[in-house]
């Protein structure tokens, strides 16, 4: 495979001109080879890494876990126990979020569920919003199913 600017690189992965340059200035990827021109061009070795990175970020993996991630994978020698440790702690982060986010869903749909028909000073969804001692989601003892 040939070299290929920036644009092309963005294409080849789906990833914005202003990310790559933000993943290589904070050193994710490495600075690219420059033409004659000052042109950045990239080869198909930061096409995979720039590809990594991005599935790892939909994944939901830190900066800082992606580089210790990307690290691994550059030593393939090394043992894996960290990238296990990494992916349990995502793991975990997620299961929290779920959960969070079930929290949310429910008070939003309690929230939905007794709306009013009448006017604004009636309204339900206006009254659990101006009262946090009304919103189940923000009670200690709320069931976090």
């Amino acid at each position: 495979m040939s070299m290929m600017p920036i644009g092309g690189l963005a294409k080849a992965t789906g990833v914005k001109v202003p990310t790559i340059r933000f993943y290589e200035g904070i050193g994710l990827l490495p600075d690219p080879v420059r033409t004659a021109n000052d042109r950045r061009v990239y080869d198909q070795a930061t096409v995979d890494r720039l590809g990594f990175i991005k599935h790892a970020r939909q994944l939901g993996f830190s900066v800082e876990a992606i580089r210790d991630l990307l690290d691994l994978s550059d030593h393939p020698n090394r043992s894996c126990e960290q990238a296990n440790v990494l992916a349990a702690q995502q793991l975990e982060a997620v299961t929290v979020k779920i959960r969070q986010l079930q929290a949310l869903r429910a008070e939003l749909k309690r929230m939905v569920d007794s709306a009013c028909r009448g006017q604004a000073a009636d309204c339900r969804v206006i009254e659990v919003l101006s009262d946090h001692a009304l919103c189940k989601h923000h009670e200690p003892d709320a069931p976090r199913s």
